[in-house]
């Protein structure tokens, strides 16, 4: 394991802790649902560190975006993002910590970069294909779980429609 490999891997998983831990302690919806994109985010670099690409896109793809997104748009139909007081992001702790994260995001970067590409050998088996496992199960034996999963969240969604309405009637 090379000594890139590692710190990636704990800057990720640094990344994911702090992320994690600030979208708790956040009062404002929209900002806690930013952080826990951020989070997604460190999660899916990790599962793809970890050799498992297909989980890492569909972390991103699935949770970081449309879960996300049902979320945000929720959060702002029901008007839960609005505020009380004012935030000012221009104090001097505000810069640091973003200038330290930029600081670990550019180090990442330079990592990936002066990293070798990886050789592959020219009588090396092709790797399998991990789509095909994944879509089997989910739609073979778990296709009722996968159906109860889609219909449950669709019924979220008509739900906080009708909250949102019966808010804006009264």
């Amino acid at each position: 394991m090379s000594l890139g490999y590692e710190f990636l891997f704990y800057l990720f998983g640094l990344v994911a802790i702090a992320s994690a831990l600030t979208f708790v302690t956040r009062k404002n919806p929209v900002s806690a649902a930013l952080w826990l994109v951020s989070t997604m985010f460190s999660l899916a670099g990790l599962y793809v560190m970890l050799d498992a690409h297909f989980i890492g896109a569909v972390q991103v793809l699935v949770y970081a975006g449309a879960i996300m997104v049902v979320f945000l748009f929720v959060v702002m139909l029901l008007n839960l993002g609005q505020s009380d007081e004012p935030h000012d992001f221009r104090k001097p702790a505000t810069r640091i910590v973003a200038a330290l994260v930029g600081l670990g995001l550019l180090a990442e970067l330079l990592t990936i970069l002066r990293a070798p590409l990886p050789e592959i050998a020219p009588n090396a088996e092709p790797v399998a294909n991990a789509v095909s496992p994944v879509a089997e199960a989910a739609f073979g034996a778990y296709l009722l779980p996968f159906e109860i999963t889609s219909v449950l969240l669709l019924v979220a969604i008509v739900g906080s429609v009708t909250l949102a309405r019966r808010k804006a009637i009264q």
